[in-house]
């Protein structure tokens, strides 16, 4: 995490942390890598690659940042190496403000979200926009898992650094796949119960 807070632990917020009591305890996470970028191992990877969505943060030449999400099948981000990101970015609303602010400013934050465990991976690091037709790698690795819909770029970022937060103040949400084993079995006695309903019901002489 040591370039990550290198990176983010500015003049200003460390002035902030002096004012706050919180500057020795951050003191460490400035230790460590001596200005070299993070690199991602096997836990990023992996669960980089069971995310069917993150969120992509940019700044505008005006100072304005930019959250945007992105979706698609676990898998669609590629980790490249242990310090390279890509995925293919398919046609939305057609605004392309993410598109116009990286023109000016390559900068980036991820935040890769596992809601359902609580766990948060954010990154920084530094994008650009090549021809999809490299995808998936531009190096011409194998693999395929993409979002659906017109292919308008492959993005490519670069990573600076990562950190791992820990899960307080992450409100526990499961998807529909996540929640699958446990509502079968739900739907499971709901039916059951539905046909004891109606044989209790004929016995009884009562109508539906």
């Amino acid at each position: 995490m040591s370039r990550y807070a290198q990176v983010a632990f500015t003049h200003h917020v460390r002035r902030v942390q002096e004012e706050r009591g919180s500057a020795s305890a951050m003191e460490r996470l400035l230790a460590g890598n001596a200005g070299r970028a993070d690199r991602m191992g096997a836990v990023e990877t992996e669960f980089i690659a069971a995310r069917d969505g993150f969120y992509l943060a940019t700044v505008s030449e005006t100072g304005w940042p930019y959250i945007q999400f992105r979706g698609g099948p676990p898998g669609f981000v590629h980790v490249l190496d242990e310090a390279t990101l890509a995925f293919l970015d398919v046609r939305g609303n057609r605004q392309y403000i993410t598109a116009g602010n990286l023109r000016g400013n390559d900068r980036v934050s991820l935040f890769f979200m596992d809601y359902a465990r609580r766990t948060r991976l954010k990154v920084l690091g530094r994008a650009e926009l090549r021809d999809p037709g490299e995808f998936p790698d531009p190096r011409g690795r194998s693999g395929d898992t993409r979002t659906e819909g017109h292919a308008e770029s492959l993005l490519v970022v670069t990573v600076e650094g990562f950190a791992w937060n820990c899960a307080k103040h992450i409100t526990p949400r499961f998807s529909e796949a996540e929640l699958a084993g446990t509502l079968d079995r739900v739907y499971e006695r709901i039916t059951e119960l539905e046909q004891e309903n109606r044989e209790l019901r004929a016995r009884l002489g009562l109508r539906d």
